[in-house]
């Protein structure tokens, strides 16, 4: 199928689920807007800014929960200067970098409002998309996510590996994740309760959000130009997401293996029964060296990537069995926020800070 086919049947208008109703509310009373950071001091104050902007002119009473992946720079002061002005501004700062999947479940676990949108602070989420997200979460549903147009700023390398990534995960999934689907979405409070139940430590955020399920509608955006700073996602990491993902996932890999040591054990029983009948009807030359030395490479290679296969899992059973926190905070600093304000940028005093002991 072509490329513009495939884009345009990913964005066509979707039929909602049979039993979906409209929630009596416009709008969630409050709304905590979930920002994983990391080194992205040029980018914190600018996001606020675009991000109440949009708060304002919906008349949606917000809180902003930063979480500070362990950030080099000044990220977590351009946080703490926002929350001295802006009360409505929570601070989740973790101990160090541990990923952006744990910080995403950080601030969800820290995140009080009725709905949560998870946005990067690089302003390529468009803010003015929450408004189309709130709409989706009027209809009825419980995760509205936003599904990018297309991949035409990216490289051919990357835009073919992305489209591989997607077409595999579904086909060895079980729960289908949506192609040019990021972590930039809308979940009710239902959802997101869900999702912080599950605490395992090999984490794969859209395994997860596909996982749970509920009523999900796709909301088309373009994917805007960075504000500042560079992306942290190289080609090596983003390889290394995507064995995360696979082997978080799904058990296929484990399948594939199996079914590929039966292949290369029957394809070894028929060229051994050829040998034979071979030598028994011609007799037995000495037999080619070279053709012994790459049947024994590649049976090794088969059994290594075996062992690879088993070995990538077996790791994750061990630290899963380790049940370990998923994160620890140097501090918390809450936002206060009074959701029956007019102005959603109006909050209550600013609450105290954590002793920086939190867990989860």
């Amino acid at each position: 199928m072509p490329a513009s086919s495939t884009i345009a049947s990913q964005n066509r208008p979707q039929d909602p689920p049979p039993g979906l109703r409209p929630r009596a509310e416009t709008a969630p009373g409050l709304l905590s807007i979930v920002c994983p950071a990391y080194n992205e001091a040029e980018n914190i104050i600018p996001f606020h800014k675009a991000i109440s902007k949009v708060m304002r002119r919906l008349a949606q009473p917000f809180e902003v929960v930063f979480i500070n992946d362990g950030s080099r720079d000044g990220t977590i002061l351009k946080m703490r200067e926002l929350r001295s002005v802006h009360p409505n501004t929570a601070i989740v700062d973790l101990s160090r970098n541990f990923g952006k999947e744990v910080a995403v479940s950080a601030g969800l676990d820290h995140a009080r409002g009725d709905a949560v949108v998870i946005i990067d602070a690089d302003l390529q989420h468009p803010p003015q998309v929450i408004e189309d997200l709130i709409a989706g979460w009027r209809e009825g549903y419980e995760v509205v996510y936003g599904q990018r147009r297309g991949r035409e700023d990216e490289g051919f390398l990357r835009r073919a590996t992305a489209t591989a990534f997607y077409r595999i995960m579904n086909s060895i999934g079980r729960a289908p994740i949506p192609p040019n689907a990021g972590d930039f979405r809308l979940m009710s409070r239902k959802a997101v309760d869900a999702v912080k139940s599950l605490r395992e430590h090999h984490r794969f955020m859209k395994g997860v959000f596909a996982w749970v399920g509920f009523p999900a509608k796709a909301v088309p955006f373009d994917v805007e130009a960075r504000h500042a700073g560079e992306t942290k996602w190289n080609f090596w990491k983003l390889w290394n997401f995507s064995i995360e993902g696979v082997t978080s996932h799904t058990l296929a890999p484990l399948k594939i293996s199996t079914y590929l040591g039966l292949a290369v054990a029957a394809l070894s029983f028929v060229y051994g029964a050829f040998v034979v009948a071979k030598a028994m009807v011609l007799g037995d030359p000495a037999p080619g060296f070279p053709t012994l030395a790459a049947l024994v490479l590649f049976l090794g290679g088969v059994q290594l990537t075996v062992l690879g296969v088993m070995g990538e899992y077996l790791g994750r059973i061990f630290n899963e069995t380790k049940q370990r926190p998923l994160y620890f905070t140097n501090a918390v600093e809450a936002a206060a926020v009074d959701a029956s304000a007019a102005d959603p940028s109006i909050a209550a005093p600013s609450a105290a800070p954590s002793d920086g002991r939190s867990v989860a």
